[in-house]
């Protein structure tokens, strides 16, 4: 009987001396968890790389006057390289670029004033000069960009049999470009993108003094070109962003 009265006693007083023992551990402090860190690529820096493609280019022939001689498209393959800066703010990507690329896009077409002359266009080179804007998901970038582009340009009129030449001038033409693309980085500095410009490069009077019959013709010209493209930025890729 002794025995039952001492546990009852035991279990009542542990029974009120629990709640208090709950109390106090409820009111203990703690450590917060530090906040998880996650890297995120950043775009801010100079960069440098290759590029290469293919291009056409339309080009429009009239004899000063207005009489029109047909137009044609030069097509063909560039190879190149660009450097650049760009600064991060937030996903906001701002940059500026400039781009210098080999080309051998060429076309002809038979002359509708002269049959028997054929009127060539070959574009040899070009440049781009371009500010960017684009926005950022970590480590892909989508951008627009614009600016001046000039193409260096070769013409030649030929007979349509045989391909003797005639006359041929050269000219180094300024115009506008815009244009979009797509960059991913896929390794600590490189990223890999694909590209495309339009060049508005207007019209111009070019002279073909050798050849009394056709001495002036007024081009039109335009250009599309489509790019994949490496880049190499330096200074370091990430950055701690919570």
């Amino acid at each position: 009987m002794k025995k039952l009265m001492l546990v009852t006693a035991s279990l009542v007083a542990l029974g009120a001396v629990a709640p208090a023992v709950a109390a106090d551990l409820a009111a203990r402090p703690y450590t917060k968890a530090p906040p998880m860190v996650q890297a995120a690529y950043d775009w801010s820096g100079f960069y440098i790389g290759i590029n290469g493609g293919g291009g056409t280019s339309r080009n429009s022939w009239d004899l000063v006057g207005g009489l029109p001689q047909g137009n044609h498209d030069a097509t063909g393959g560039t190879i190149g390289g660009q450097v650049g800066y760009r600064w991060q703010t937030g996903p906001i990507v701002f940059g500026v670029e400039g781009q210098g690329n080999w080309a051998d896009f060429s076309g002809d077409n038979v002359s509708q004033v002269i049959p028997g002359n054929r009127n060539r266009t070959k574009i040899d080179a070009f440049g781009l000069f371009t500010g960017q804007v684009g926005y950022a998901w970590n480590n892909a970038l989508l951008y627009v960009k614009g600016g001046a582009a000039v193409t260096d340009n070769r013409y030649s009129i030929l007979t349509t049999a045989g391909g003797a030449l005639l006359a041929s001038t050269d000219e180094t033409r300024w115009g506008g470009t815009v244009g979009v693309g797509f960059e991913y980085g896929f390794a600590p500095s490189w990223s890999f993108g694909v590209e495309y410009d339009h060049l508005f490069m207007g019209s111009s009077t070019n002279n073909f003094a050798t050849l009394p019959v056709l001495q002036s013709n007024n081009i039109k010209q335009d250009v599309d070109l489509f790019t994949a493209r490496v880049n190499y930025k330096f200074g370091g890729p990430v950055v701690a962003r919570y």
